[in-house]
């Protein structure tokens, strides 16, 4: 599925009214959407944890992958937005019949849906919906096949921002799996954009894509040194569902390679944090002990999950085509 190479996402006014990727947005987009996040963020603290923004839109949820940590922090957000959300079982529904895509938007526009929250196995649905709906109704992007998965990249440069304050003196390392990896993707635009120091790409061969260098990163294709002095650690899931062929010997000498372990970790800056998009293998791309260490971040990454997917709907369903 191909998807148009011209930014659908931005009005004629340069405002946001679809989030498809993280790729083609300015650095003051992000950064907007960084600051909106930052002022939702104390909403967890509150004792009644909602905002009137929402009020009246309805937010439809379509899951046509699994997902446990997006699809419930985006019910969580759209609820704190005071939104009627209505999550969709795929499995049951009439796209499991044969219904298209378009024919499966059409109808739930007809219900008068606000937001179009997706994720598809096909890289470019999002764009796809996204050219067929009304002017009023907003989509985003919850990951489309190997392409993106926008607002975990926006996580991401959350959390490192909130940890480290400023972009422009990290050197940040991308280890994994990054050939089938769509949040990698989505980090590398955003960091770039946001100015980051260095950003670095570290796996196997088989594992990282020929065209790397070209975003503007270094490939490193051994764990130790391509982590070495790094300021933010992000693993990515070894994602087998999504291989084709023997592109490894076998998960434990990928983890002997590239897991990261305390030992390992130790060639990173002291305060380096680490991060992980999940789910989590432990015992493949990570050490239990990194996982629960004092350096991990990953759990308070799923909670700025929030905060961001909030200010991600709350930006576009206030702005129109």
């Amino acid at each position: 599925m191909l998807y148009k190479r011209n930014n659908p996402q931005i009005n004629k006014n340069g405002e946001l009214i679809h989030l498809l990727s993280t790729e083609g947005l300015s650095k003051d987009i992000l950064t907007h959407i960084l600051d909106t996040a930052a002022n939702f963020a104390s909403v967890n603290d509150r004792e009644v944890k909602k905002v009137p923004l929402l009020r009246g839109k309805s937010v439809f949820n379509l899951f046509f992958e699994n997902s446990t940590r997006t699809r419930t922090t985006f019910d969580i957000a759209a609820t704190r937005l005071s939104a009627d959300v209505y999550t969709l079982d795929i499995a049951r529904s009439s796209a499991s019949k044969g219904e298209s895509l378009l024919d499966t938007i059409a109808n739930l526009s007809a219900m008068a849906a606000d937001i179009f929250v997706v994720r598809h196995s096909e890289s470019g649905a999002p764009y796809l919906i996204a050219q067929h709906v009304a002017p009023h109704v907003h989509v985003v992007n919850a990951g489309d096949g190997r392409h993106a998965h926008p607002t975990q990249g926006l996580l991401d440069m959350f959390t490192i921002r909130h940890y480290k304050k400023d972009f422009s003196n990290l050197t940040v390392a991308i280890v994994g799996d990054v050939l089938h990896s769509r949040v990698a993707r989505s980090d590398i635009h955003a960091l770039t954009t946001l100015g980051c120091a260095e950003v670095r790409v570290v796996g196997p061969k088989t594992l990282v894509p020929a065209d790397m260098a070209q975003m503007g990163v270094r490939v490193f294709n051994n764990l130790a040194e391509g982590i070495k002095g790094c300021d933010v650690v992000i693993m990515l899931r070894l994602q087998n569902e999504r291989m084709s062929g023997a592109l490894l010997p076998s998960s434990q000498e990928y983890f002997e390679s590239f897991g990261l372990t305390p030992e390992k970790l130790q060639l990173a800056k002291p305060d380096a944090i680490v991060m992980h998009p999940g789910p989590i293998n432990r015992g493949v791309e990570i050490d239990s002990a990194v996982v629960d260490g004092a350096q991990s971040v990953i759990l308070p990454q799923v909670t700025f999950g929030i905060a961001v997917r909030m200010a991600v709907m709350s930006i576009v369903a206030g702005n129109e085509a």
